[in-house]
């Protein structure tokens, strides 16, 4: 079957997921298969990146997230943390234009106060490029635990109710919700870990509660919009009840 073929599928067949949430695994091990250096996959993994953006235009998905870069990922070796830092201010410098003219907009979360100065200012001019796109909403997760996003929050509660500003009868779901990096947005419908890996990394642990996986061998690199609308079919074969039973 054809990408258009499928993605004919996609429209036609069943309800397609607002919110498409990725965790992008696999770039160094494609590297190592190849006897490339880490980098080596990380550039690749570029192209993935455009491929399931493109792709989610295409499918008439609303919001993607992309887990870029961990808190645990400040752990790797320096030079990699560079060349992974490097490698973002490439994708914006190459794609900041683009994706405005596809109707993208660009949103990064997470800590980013840990990005160095040149990154950060990067990180800036895509959000500011990019901030009337209203095809796609592009959340890039960037220095992002999902623990830490809930401390975070947590943290901001309590000091919202030393002020006599919150009350503990006022604290529901949707006020916590207020203080987490996606405020006012759905929660993923659909997740999507590539490289053969059965797990959750740490990733949008409050916002995954009822979020549909669909795990992948395909290394990252490798991905393709052809693999992101064979998970969308698999997403709309799945029946959702939100630990509701079906009557009837």
């Amino acid at each position: 079957m054809t990408p258009p073929e499928l993605l004919q599928k996609v429209l036609l067949d069943g309800q397609i997921p607002r919110h498409v949430a990725i965790i992008m695994d696999g770039n160094g091990r494609w590297a190592s298969i190849r006897d490339l250096p880490r980098a080596a996959g990380h550039r690749e993994g570029m192209k993935a990146v455009r491929e399931v953006i493109e792709g989610s235009v295409d499918a008439s998905i609303k919001i993607l997230t992309l887990f870029a870069f961990s808190t645990e990922n400040w752990q790797r070796p320096p030079a990699e943390i560079r060349a992974l830092m490097s490698l973002l201010r490439l994708y914006i410098a190459k794609e900041a234009v683009n994706l405005k003219r596809k109707g993208v907009e660009v949103h990064v979360l997470g800590d980013v106060d840990e990005l160095d100065a040149v990154t950060r200012a990067a990180v800036d001019q895509i959000t500011r490029i990019t901030a009337d796109g209203r095809k796609l909403r592009l959340n890039l997760m960037i220095s992002y635990s999902g623990r830490e996003e809930i401390l975070r929050a947590c943290r901001q509660l309590v000091e919202c109710a030393s002020k006599g500003d919150l009350s503990p009868a006022d604290l529901d779901e949707a006020a916590f919700e207020e203080h987490l990096f996606t405020p006012g947005l759905p929660d993923p419908d659909l997740l999507i870990r590539t490289s053969g890996e059965f797990r959750i990394s740490n990733f949008m642990l409050w916002q995954l509660a009822y979020t549909e996986l669909h795990y992948t061998p395909v290394l990252w690199p490798d991905f393709t919009r052809m693999d992101l609308f064979r998970a969308v079919r698999d997403y709309q074969d799945r029946d959702r009840r939100f630990g509701q039973v079906t009557v009837g």
